[in-house]
């Protein structure tokens, strides 16, 4: 008997709790993540690209005709100057492409990709200015420890380590703060070198180094991989700190009242919300002095290795419940694993090894991020990241936008409306820990974010069929063009489906300023592709019609085949927002 079917012969609530307490245990050894970059040559020829999740919005396939590896910033001034001269579009890809919409497609089938994954040393670390200088491939978790080595430390970070800093600088990922520059790791930027394609005078490639006293440094901090391919970034650094973390579970009546200040009470306030539940989890976490007692660890335990196995049991009792429309079974499954989460202080630990109470107090450097399931050797897939495609595991959708500090209040109040009217509505997202709610600021970055605000992050079920609806399918629908449209929420570049950027570049103020520095640096558009074009309003639409586009996110539904009429889902508006255009499922008469 296989143990998928031994498992079957417990009762469910059993097997989640079983699945659940395994999740806590910190594995040993994990299959890292595959390289995005595929290709059926060997001289790497012939490619294909995905991102981490395996899968982009809108489940197409990007294909390239070579990748090439650069290790120095001269390899990439040589790579560009080739292709610059040929005319050959081209795209950056970073070691794990973590990006869920196509930023790194190359645009048609002839383009080339330049990977940064051994572009990854660090350069420099001045101990008296406080700053270091690393290839834009080293990874997050790299410039953590090399830093710390130092007693230094970047004070605001993503909490997942998995990143490499151009990407993330590119995409503008963030933190969570109000305070000092803000959240953001590009508003930490002092200086960067980026290649880009030039005239034939210049080789057709030259390196532009750019510091704060040019104003193109506020287009190339956020550049989401247009103007050509950073080769060097400098961050300002701090003494290394100390942290104390207490997580309180509140109830959510007063959320919307509290979001506004709750930002200015704590440095690193954050905030996890489960409205079905009617709770919400409040980061208490601020500096305290370096001679204050504790070594504790953050390591979050989604982020952990985890069993194939168990990751397939969750799936395939999700699955279940979604074909059978077990809204009891989904509020029972978010019940038990935020519970656990929360016993389990989400990962934290006091001493590195168990958590015994609250607070947690440690280095930066040990709260600040995590991501042991990318740290390991092969083992067979018998453990990974919950979210490898190779496995069957987690599949999701990511909606995440910010939205003025000004309008929270009055979002967090329309989604609890909605809430009262579907009270099992949104135990599907709780599975998935809730929405992670994250303070941001406003950035010179001329596609950074416009104001203080508030990162509402949303992960929830999306099935291996894109016709299939969701349970609930409505009402995350509608929570997504509230916050995009109602509220007029920015998205995050590197999350979201596709008709969260529908006509999004307007609602920066600078827009045009970054249009202006894109036609200087590559006026051939070589590092443009069909979805940059369409995101950044120079061509097109994201929006893509056909039926039962709306179920993937890939249009607001204007017809009833933009839905799934076949398994009782039609184009309707909102119950809250009624400008919405929802795919509602309607009860045989």
């Amino acid at each position: 008997m296989s143990q998928i079917t031994s498992f079957m012969l417990f009762p469910r609530s059993t097997i989640i709790v079983v699945l659940l307490l395994f999740l806590l245990v910190s594995l040993v050894s994990s299959t890292p993540p595959e390289d995005p970059i595929k290709c059926s040559s060997p001289n790497n020829t012939t490619c294909t690209i995905t991102n981490s999740y395996g899968i982009f919005p809108d489940r197409s396939e990007c294909k390239a005709s070579r990748v090439v590896y650069a290790a120095t910033e001269q390899e990439l001034v040589s790579t560009i100057a080739e292709l610059t001269k040929n005319k050959t579009k081209m795209k950056v890809a970073t070691r794990f492409s973590h990006s869920i919409p196509k930023l790194v497609c190359p645009e048609g089938q002839n383009g080339i990709l330049i990977s940064t994954k051994y572009l990854n040393k660090i350069l420099k670390v001045d101990v008296n200015a406080r700053t270091i200088t690393v290839e834009s491939g080293v990874t997050l978790k790299q410039l953590i420890n090399e830093a710390s080595k130092f007693g230094l430390v970047l004070p605001y970070t993503p909490y997942w380590w998995g990143l490499s800093i151009g990407g993330l600088i590119g995409t503008g990922a963030h933190g969570s703060t109000l305070f000092g520059k803000g959240s953001s790791v590009h508003d930490y930027v002092l200086e960067l070198r980026i290649v880009v394609p030039s005239s034939s005078q210049d080789g057709f490639a030259r390196v532009l180094s750019l510091d704060q006293q040019n104003e193109d440094l506020n287009a190339a901090k956020v550049s989401l991989g247009v103007l050509g391919v950073i080769s060097q970034i400098t961050l300002q650094l701090e003494p290394m700190f100390k942290r104390s973390i207490t997580y309180l579970t509140k109830d959510d009546s007063d959320l919307g009242e509290k979001v506004g200040t709750f930002g200015h009470e704590h440095e690193f306030a954050d905030m996890i919300w489960y409205p079905s539940q009617h709770k919400v989890v409040y980061r208490v976490d601020d500096r305290v002095p370096l001679a204050t007692s504790g070594n504790g660890l953050y390591d979050f335990i989604p982020f952990r290795p985890t069993s194939s196995v168990e990751l397939a049991l969750v799936r395939t009792t999700e699955d279940i419940q979604e074909s059978t429309s077990d809204a009891n079974g989904k509020c029972l499954l978010a019940k038990t694993t935020t519970s656990t989460l929360l016993n389990a202080a989400y990962g934290l630990s006091n001493n590195g090894i168990i958590f015994t109470g609250y607070p947690v107090i440690g280095f930066q450097n040990r709260l600040q991020a995590s991501g042991t399931c990318l740290d390991s050797l092969q083992d067979a897939k018998i453990t990974a990241c919950a979210w490898d495609s190779r496995i069957k595991g987690e599949f999701f959708h990511q909606t995440t936008f910010s939205i003025g500090l000004s309008q929270a209040k009055n979002f967090i109040e329309d989604v609890q409306k909605l809430v009262q009217l579907e009270p099992k509505g949104l135990c599907g997202m709780e599975i998935y820990n809730g929405i992670l709610m994250r303070y941001v600021t406003a950035s010179s970055a001329y596609l950074g974010k416009q104001e203080d605000a508030i990162d509402f992050d949303i992960t929830y079920y999306r099935s291996k069929d894109p016709f299939a609806p969701r349970l609930y399918e409505d009402i995350l629908e509608e929570i997504e063009q509230l916050g995009i449209f109602k509220y007029g929420g920015l998205p995050h570049w590197g999350k979201n489906r596709n008709l969260a950027f529908e006509g999004v570049i307007k609602r920066y103020k600078n827009f045009q300023k970054f249009l202006k520095v894109k036609e200087r640096y590559d006026p051939q558009g070589l590092f443009s592709s069909e979805w940059s074009d369409q995101v950044l309003g120079i061509k097109g639409s994201v929006t893509i019609l056909k039926d039962g586009c709306a179920l993937e996110g890939l249009c607001i539904c204007s017809q009833d085949s933009h839905c799934n009429p076949s398994k009782g889902y039609f184009c309707r508006p909102g119950k809250v927002y009624k400008e919405a255009r929802v795919c509602t499922r309607l009860k045989s008469t």
